[in-house]
């Protein structure tokens, strides 16, 4: 039998401090080569601080481990030449265009044949009639489609997007998740940290992350499963009042709206199906029991995480 490849990022304990605070807490994580990995968490959870570690901005202050083979506390330029990084905000030269900025960012990573590079990638991200155009008047979906250019200019082995599609339009989500797939399947490996759950389910792996601690992480389709909810989905009139009802009758951990239904989850399915039992028995709404989503689960791991910014004035990094 052959051996199982090395994951493209293997790590264990790492840890950064920042004001006395531990903004990253013990952090292990394996990512499969190839592997579409989402990391999930509200702002402040220690995403971006993570992920600045595995591409080797910051050293851990405890832990260790590699990615692509590196270890990320000593080899942290080998790193950083193998790893395309997209951070929250643009960080592109405004002032230059398209074509300008992939052209330095192509020159600094030392591309060879950096014209015919250039061009290929203005190609591949459908920038090519645009290449003149300054980056500063760009919308954010262009400019969007852009920083994922110049990440991919030098041929990266492992993406790191950070909140890649915050403020771009559903169209461009579309098309950035459909150029995400065509990466995956080329065997770029690709890390990505998101507040949506529609992209969520689009990951192969999820790791969820809230203040600075792991809550759980496995194969996408598994999460829900991990954490043991039983989800029942009721639709009907007046679920504002239906659902001050549902707090605190046995079994109900938990009441969450989506759009014209409710859902309603808890841990121990015998005594929520005997509250969802009493209610139906009204005859005053519809009740059917459902599979529990990453939603669900993303909300009740939240419930029980503790914020170990609270309370500061500062506020946690990112």
């Amino acid at each position: 039998m052959s051996a199982q490849p090395q994951p493209a990022i293997a790590v264990t304990g790492l840890t950064k401090v920042f004001g006395g605070r531990k903004v990253v807490d013990d952090f292990d994580i394996s990512v499969p080569r190839g592997a579409i990995y989402g990391f999930l968490g509200p702002n402040g959870s220690g995403k971006t601080t993570t992920i600045r570690m595995l591409c080797g901005l910051l050293t851990p202050d405890a832990g260790d481990g590699q990615c692509l083979g590196f270890d990320v506390r000593r080899e942290a330029d080998a790193i950083k030449a193998e790893v395309g990084y997209m951070t929250q905000k643009f960080s592109l030269y405004e002032d230059l265009s398209i074509r300008e900025n992939l052209d330095f960012v192509a020159r600094m990573y030392g591309v060879a044949g950096r014209k015919a590079r250039v061009d290929r990638a203005l190609a591949e991200l459908g920038l090519a009639d645009r290449a003149r155009q300054l980056a500063g008047t760009l919308s954010g979906g262009w400019k969007q489609r852009l920083a994922l250019a110049a990440c991919l200019i030098h041929d990266p082995k492992l993406l790191l997007l950070d909140e890649p599609t915050a403020g771009v339009d559903p169209k461009a989500r579309r098309d950035f998740w459909d150029e995400i797939r065509r990466l995956s399947k080329a065997g770029v490996t690709v890390l990505v940290s998101t507040h949506y759950m529609d992209e969520a389910v689009q990951c192969d792996f999820i790791a969820y992350i809230a203040y600075g601690k792991k809550l759980i992480d496995g194969p996408a389709a598994q999460i829900p499963t991990m954490v043991g909810l039983t989800t029942w989905r009721v639709s009907g009139p007046e679920l504002g009042k239906l659902e001050e009802r549902l707090h605190g009758m046995p079994g109900v951990l938990q009441v969450a709206r989506f759009g014209s239904v409710l859902h309603v989850s808890g841990i121990d399915g015998a005594a929520l199906e005997a509250s969802v039992r009493q209610l139906e028995a009204e005859g005053t709404h519809q009740w059917s029991l459902q599979p529990a989503g990453l939603e669900e689960a993303f909300i009740y791991l939240m419930a029980g995480a503790r914020d170990n910014f609270a309370g500061d004035p500062a506020g946690a990094p990112l």
